[in-house]
């Protein structure tokens, strides 16, 4: 349980309370449908081991983990901010 913390915190990012509040929506809300996404691309690709990503929300939220530490500093949601926020100036 203490590692979703530090996954929503990463996918957030600091500096406001507003991200890693959105991201923690956006973990719950994964932990719950991945079984839903997992077979709606399983219908759509063919791939019958989509099916199975429902039993692997420990597998996704490391991977998601690991590419929040690789490659997003300010977090996912931080980096999306910071992109978009040239564009409205």
């Amino acid at each position: 349980m203490s590692g979703l913390v530090i996954l929503m915190m990463l996918v957030g990012g600091m500096g406001t309370l507003f991200r890693p509040l959105l991201s923690a929506a956006l973990i719950v809300a994964l932990e719950d449908r991945l079984g839903d996404i997992g077979g709606a691309l399983a219908a759509s690709t063919g791939v019958d081991w989509f099916r199975s990503l429902g039993e692997s929300v420990t597998i996704v939220t490391g991977i998601i983990f690991i590419a929040c530490v690789l490659a997003f500093r300010r977090g996912i949601v931080g980096e999306i901010v910071a992109r978009v926020r040239p564009l409205q100036a």
